[in-house]
């Protein structure tokens, strides 16, 4: 039995903050982000919209789409570095809005990687036997701890939430393979003080080392090669970053996902996001096979190789 995602949905905030409106608060230009990020556009939640309610909206999408209701969940595993509370988690938060009385909820901190960890934590469950449905969220209110004085870092970041439902799913469907990974000597390359510290230029060489390798890596204890894959979503990190893991495929440019010039870097919800964007676009159908990887803090990485479809 091979789990997969049965159900998909995501939130994002309805203000947008555009590079002409960042030239007005830092020391940049949108020719610069644009340039260097591909970042155009961001979206920041308001002041009455935390976490938990970019997680719940996302949440209550992925079920409807999945069609089943929040009774059937018995798992929540909520990826974020931007929880309302130290406690409780927004998983429980959420499990309580949702009406999932039956299901267990916590919520893991792997940064930018946090969804595929949760979505690979979901899949041992589900092929265990153990749950049937495994709500996963990745979402982040990174607006809330990034220096906006901090040209560096200002420029990079938004705010949103995807979710997806892990089930059971047909024959040569589902999860084929995946790769987790951490490298805790990197840690002081990108932080949380009181706000996000990134070293930029290192983050930046561990970044396309990692994204390129581990794709390949998926593709390889799936039986799989590079011609096979008909989609690429990386995590939305930046545009660089994101072409040299293209090119490691050897994807042609339409064969890979690219919402950052949209949403910026989303953190754990750039993935979910961008599938979402890709299904509405037409540009994943069933029996796919789609490459997912990211990186984030920690340091940490995952990628997964999945065949699209219930």
């Amino acid at each position: 039995m091979n789990a997969g995602i049965v159900g998909i949905g995501r939130y994002v905030p309805e203000k947008v903050l555009t590079n002409a409106d960042l030239e007005k608060m830092v020391d940049t230009t949108d020719e610069w982000i644009k340039t260097r990020t591909g970042i155009e556009e961001r979206r920041i939640a308001s002041d009455e919209v935390d976490t938990s309610d970019m997680a719940f909206y996302a949440a209550e999408k992925a079920l409807k789409d999945a069609g089943i209701t929040a009774e059937e969940v018995e798992m929540i595993i909520v990826a974020t570095v931007t929880p309302d509370h130290p406690f409780p988690s927004v998983a429980c938060m959420i499990q309580e809005r949702l009406g999932a009385k039956k299901a267990n909820a916590f919520d893991i901190s792997a940064a930018c990687a946090g969804f595929m960890y949760g979505i690979i934590t979901a899949k041992q469950f589900v092929e265990a036997g153990t749950y049937k449905n495994v709500l996963v969220v990745g979402v982040e209110k990174l607006s809330k701890i990034v220096d906006w004085e901090d040209r560096n870092t200002a420029v990079l970041f938004g705010d949103g939430a995807g979710a997806a439902v892990i089930s059971p799913v047909s024959e040569g469907r589902g999860i084929l393979s995946f790769e987790l990974g951490a490298d805790g000597t990197g840690a002081k390359h990108l932080y949380q003080d009181e706000t996000i510290i990134m070293n930029g230029r290192e983050v930046f060489k561990f970044a396309v080392r990692q994204m390129g390798e581990s794709s390949v890596n998926v593709l390889e204890k799936a039986g799989l090669t590079r011609e096979d894959v008909d989609f690429l979503i990386p995590h939305q990190a930046n545009i660089r970053i994101m072409e040299a893991a293209r090119e490691r495929l050897g994807l042609p440019e339409e064969k890979m996902s690219m919402t950052i010039n949209k949403y910026g870097n989303t953190s754990a919800a750039s993935i979910p996001i961008s599938i979402v964007e890709e299904l509405e676009n037409g540009k994943i159908k069933d029996d796919d096979l789609i490459v997912m990887v990211g990186f984030g803090g920690g340091l940490t990485w995952g990628a997964i190789a999945i065949r699209w479809g219930r």
